[in-house]
């Protein structure tokens, strides 16, 4: 048992680390070809990578149910292996320093490519780090808890008719999650190429913090749960195109994938902290993980939009003075 269950986590360890170079250099690129659109290039890439693994859902499934789960991992990690070994060969970063072809007010981007240390060494990284955290952690405890949810609150197996459709309240809050999800991530990132990065991070932060706050109110209604959770998941999804598209705006181009990949880090450290809501639960009801998950979304976005969005301007604005400033030194000194 202890070996099969080292083999298992190692297995875990080494497909997560395949799936996330995947992902993360995908959107890396996407933020250097695109510096006009890095908010709607990011959500395409981040909505793609979560349609490949909804496409998959039902053949994955029917291979497990009558092949077993080594054949269907088999088969399928061997098939995607083979996609994406073929597929990279395409993948191509710009040959010259792509630029941003309109200077919006709302959009301010650097002309400096910070390198990974100087990343490291900012506050303005730190912040958004935190607020990625605060947001995802909030995320991912509803995810993970939606079905406790639902049946604590009796509603699980309640019939819901909406779009010509009817099912059980907790199935088509799942899959219209998995929708609004995706629609949410290229959605968002273009709003945010027209209106600003923090602004569009304190409209999505705060409908998340309403929708959390709905389902607390009058989420044993079934068709308010089904909604309040869709709407909730469709603006939780924006953080996979905001984030990576302000790191590219604050950071640069050169190094944007690997910025970026410290940035995402974040998914990860947010993950720890889900298994709080279960301890929560356990001891003060859902109605204590519904104020936490308000709580972390209110003060994202208002940290977004009274934070981040001066402090990243002083940022990109203070480093090209300087950067000028030393260029212009040289030249007179030439």
């Amino acid at each position: 048992m202890p070996t099969r269950w080292c083999c298992f986590n190692a297995a875990a360890i080494i497909g997560g680390i395949g799936a996330g170079s995947v992902y993360g250099t995908c959107v890396g690129n996407a933020l250097k070809w695109f510096p006009d659109r890095r908010g709607l290039a990011a959500g395409a890439t981040a909505a793609g990578f979560g349609a490949g693994a909804a496409l998959t859902v039902v053949p994955i499934a029917k291979m497990i149910a009558l092949s077993g789960y080594q054949q269907a991992f088999f088969t399928f990690g061997i098939g995607q292996g083979v996609v994406v070994f073929v597929l990279a060969f395409f993948l191509r970063r710009p040959t010259r320093t792509m630029p941003a072809k309109k200077k919006q007010l709302n959009l301010p981007q650097t002309k400096i490519d910070f390198t990974p240390p100087q990343v490291l060494r900012s506050p303005i990284f730190w912040v958004m780090y935190v607020v990625f955290v605060m947001v995802a952690a909030g995320g991912l405890m509803t995810a993970a808890q939606i079905a406790p949810i639902a049946h604590d609150f009796k509603i699980a197996n309640e019939p819901v008719s909406m779009f010509g459709f009817q099912m059980a309240a907790l199935t088509f809050a799942i899959s219209l999650d998995r929708i609004f999800d995706g629609f949410g991530r290229p959605f968002f990132g273009w709003v945010s190429d027209n209106i600003g990065r923090e602004n569009t991070m304190f409209i999505a932060f705060t409908t998340a913090a309403l929708m959390v706050l709905t389902m607390s109110v009058y989420g044993h209604i079934p068709i308010v749960f089904v909604l309040a959770t869709a709407v909730y998941f469709g603006v939780f999804g924006e953080i996979y195109s905001l984030f990576p598209a302000t790191s590219g705006d604050t950071f640069g181009v050169k190094y944007a994938t690997t910025n970026n990949g410290m940035l995402y880090t974040a998914k990860g450290t947010a993950s720890l902290l889900v298994p709080i809501a279960s301890i929560v639960a356990a001891s003060y009801g859902w109605q204590a993980v519904f104020a936490i998950a308000v709580a972390l979304n209110g003060a994202a976005a208002l940290l977004a939009l009274f934070v981040i969005k001066p402090m990243r301007r002083r940022f990109i604005l203070g480093n090209e003075a300087i950067a000028d400033a030393a260029t212009a030194q040289k030249v007179k000194a030439a």
